[in-house]
């Protein structure tokens, strides 16, 4: 927890980051950083540390090719479906940094799909793809920070700090990881379609994630329990509805097995 407002600083960037290299020590380390943990600094150091590093930069940094004037990455005309991997660049117009590897990325239209803007990556790996690959694994961490906050444990809302909040993420840990292993076991017995279905006219992909799905298995499997009496009278209504009623009480019990 930081005692101001805004963004940290290289000192608290490092302060953060030291004990988890003490704790892996001797296995091979990858830091992605994106918004505040972008800076050339920051790459410096861990460059200093032999220490793998993919950072995503603003349109308005500075770099220099050889023998090239200084130039920002806005004008280097990425557009959807560009891709290319510049070797041994300067960042920054500051002195005194090592030279780093560019990676820039922008995925082309997708089924009418398209991203509001490309990747810049300063990295030390040695390819586009390797850079790429590494990346895009930040699309879980995001993920995994929205089931900590609104899209599933609100760790926001409580307003905890010190042991308290370090007790909370314990448990949460605890219960994100029970909660992604019963989501699993749940698509595997293709229970999903009972927990998420689609609500969406002409879409054919999953809506929700594997957490969710495990989450909210054990919620579905409440509901059905409160309302089983207004269930069982509806049946009663329309006996033809028999065979999907007793599908969704099949489902129910290997949902409870999957908890």
């Amino acid at each position: 927890m930081l005692p101001k407002k805004g963004c940290s600083n290289l000192g608290e960037q490092k302060k953060l980051i030291r004990p988890l290299l003490r704790l892996f020590k001797g296995y091979q380390i990858l830091v992605l950083g994106d918004r505040e943990f972008h800076s050339i600094k920051l790459a410096n150091w861990l460059q200093s540390k032999e220490i793998g590093f993919v950072l995503r930069q603003k349109q308005g940094t500075y770099i220099r090719q050889e023998k090239q004037p200084y130039q920002r990455l806005q004008s280097l005309g990425l557009n959807p479906g560009i891709s290319f991997f510049l070797p041994e660049i300067k960042a920054t117009k500051q002195k005194g940094f090592a030279k780093f590897n560019l990676v820039g990325y922008y995925k082309r239209k997708y089924r009418g799909q398209l991203e509001p803007a490309g990747w810049f990556l300063l990295t030390n790996l040695d390819s586009l793809p390797d850079a790429v690959k590494a990346f895009k694994l930040r699309s879980g961490i995001e993920a995994m920070f929205k089931d900590c906050k609104t899209g599933g444990y609100n760790l926001e809302s409580t307003h905890a700090t010190g042991q308290r909040l370090i007790a909370l993420i314990l448990l949460i840990a605890i219960a994100y990881t029970i909660a992604v292993l019963a989501g699993r076991k749940s698509r595997k017995m293709g229970l999903q379609q009972y927990v998420g279905r689609l609500q969406e006219l002409k879409r054919y992909t999953r809506r929700h994630s594997t957490f969710w799905i495990g989450l909210y298995g054990c919620l579905w499997v409440g509901a059905m329990e409160f309302w089983s009496d207004l269930a069982i009278a509806l049946v009663h209504l329309k006996p033809g509805k028999l065979p999907y009623f007793q599908r969704g009480l099949r489902a129910m019990t290997l949902i409870q097995s999957a908890l």
